[in-house]
């Protein structure tokens, strides 16, 4: 293995793990000697790599370090560029933007065989007009984990007023659905982002955090079988993957 990409590799090793890792186990998994691997440690940490540790008792990433200028496989890059215009191409303004910035971060940093490969990829993602009102409303709720109110109209236009605890987004190929506490129903609910009226967000936090709403639902929701590109409206007027129409 080429120093270049052992350097990589032991980079993505260390992100893997949370805790102190040992000089012993690197080396075995990256098939170096101990020795070796200390000269690698102390190249990364020369570079900018806020690598903690020493030899005896394991090294650790911490995750405000500064990317070294290393080597991303052409694969690698194909996927980071494919995914930044995806982005950039269904989601709202400022989310979109902000994929763009983070190639560019990439880039700054890659060596100019890679930056290259960067530039020249030819995945594509076609352009499509869409409807992005409230996306960046919600991600920012979600964020600060704040409820909302909305006005919702369900498909036969008719309209709802609720209070919402937005933890979830999913970006479907036609729709953008919202996954909530409802505290008109007291359940988790899938709304429609394009039928949601008017927005508010309110002072009040969530009783619980977001990522334990997030487990509560996938335990409730994920082993339904479904059709997750389509969406219908209950009778309550509510949205539901659970069926097609």
């Amino acid at each position: 293995m080429a120093r270049t990409q052992r350097l990589f590799t032991l980079m993505q090793i260390l992100r893997r793990h949370r805790y102190p890792v040992t000089a012993q186990v690197l080396a075995q998994e990256l098939e170096i000697s101990v020795r070796t691997l200390y000269r690698d440690i102390a190249t990364l940490q020369a570079q900018g790599a806020h690598i903690e540790g020493e030899a005896g008792l394991g090294y650790v990433l911490r995750p405000d370090f500064v990317l070294p200028p290393l080597m991303f496989s052409q694969e690698e890059i194909e996927a980071l560029v494919l995914g930044a215009r995806w982005v950039g191409s269904h989601t709202d303004k400022p989310l979109g933007q902000a994929a763009t910035d983070a190639l560019a971060k990439i880039a700054a940093v890659l060596p100019a065989e890679a930056r290259h490969l960067l530039d020249s990829t030819t995945l594509l993602i076609p352009a499509r007009q869409q409807d992005d009102r409230w996306q960046a409303e919600l991600r920012q709720a979600m964020r600060a984990e704040r409820k909302v109110l909305v006005d919702y109209a369900d498909a036969q236009g008719r309209a709802s007023q609720r209070i919402l605890w937005p933890f979830a987004l999913g970006y479907f190929e036609q729709v953008r659905v919202v996954v909530a506490w409802c505290e008109l129903r007291q359940d988790f609910r899938h709304f429609r982002v394009d039928r949601i009226l008017s927005l508010q967000l309110q002072n009040d936090h969530f009783p619980q955090r977001r990522a334990n709403l997030l487990a509560q639902w996938r335990a409730e929701h994920l082993h339904r079988p479904r059709e997750v590109e389509q969406v219908r409206v209950d009778e309550t007027g509510e949205d539901s993957q659970t069926g097609n129409g």
